[in-house]
């Protein structure tokens, strides 16, 4: 489905990423760990669009999309629920999520919107309790729901996700992540980052390890986890669900 290849990219004439090269097969959910700063970010925001890759190619679904601009990305169906979230807090849910649906409303009409939104609702039923509460007023776990919920509403075949625990409780982290789980069967192909190494490997099919912008180890997630490399640096003694 997705093949990062041999990407190297930046801000400016700092180099972040070298020589980067991954791949998501349908159906599957593959994390990406590192210490902050190893360049996790910065790879989804080059598949994205949101960052130039000054070498290398990016193939999505047997198309070259290595910069092609991001609206145009997330039409073709890779949508990133961004780290921090990004969320429009003076705005209620129900006005996010509907700008979710913003870049294909010509495509599916009101009906279309009405029926995805109603797919969020069912994921998040808490979401339709809140939906004309102000965004600002929610939890944090909440509004990483919106966040999660909002990106939904673009139809995505593959959901990049950028520390969806970050802040949140170990409850509302075993809830959220149950979420990605669901999703995936749901026929959703997700590409997630997450620090809590321990969970993300847990969940995840298969995980690459990045270390200053270069990918140090690759392989099926619960044979990582077992390295005592892995264990060492990034996993603690905790145990996720």
């Amino acid at each position: 489905m997705l093949k990062v290849q041999n990407v190297t990219c930046g801000y400016g004439r700092l180099q972040v990423l070298w020589d980067v090269s991954l791949e998501v097969n349908g159906g599957e959910i593959v994390s990406v760990i590192g210490a902050n700063g190893a360049g996790k970010s910065t790879l989804l925001n080059a598949i994205s669009g949101l960052l130039h890759c000054t070498s290398g190619r990016i193939i999505f679904q047997d198309q070259e999309i290595t910069d092609v601009p991001s609206h145009r990305i997330s039409k073709l169906g890779i949508s990133q629920v961004p780290e921090g979230r990004c969320l429009f807090t003076s705005m209620t849910v129900f006005e996010n999520l509907e700008l979710g649906a913003y870049g294909h409303y010509r495509a599916i009409g009101s009906s279309g919107v009405r029926k995805d939104m109603s797919q969020v609702f069912e994921i998040f039923p808490r979401l339709e309790e809140r939906q004309k509460q102000r965004v600002g007023t929610l939890s944090g776990g909440e509004q990483q729901m919106v966040a999660i919920g909002r990106t939904l509403m673009s139809r995505p075949k593959l959901l990049l996700l950028d520390e969806p625990s970050q802040g949140l409780s170990p409850l509302l982290v075993t809830e959220i992540l149950g979420v990605v789980v669901e999703l995936q069967q749901r026929g959703i192909s997700i590409l997630l980052v997450e620090q809590n190494a321990t969970a993300s490997l847990a969940l995840s099919d298969r995980a690459y390890v990045l270390e200053m912008g270069r990918v140090i180890l690759e392989g099926k997630a619960d044979e990582l986890a077992e390295k005592e490399e892995v264990k060492k640096a990034y996993l603690g003694s905790k145990r996720w669900r």
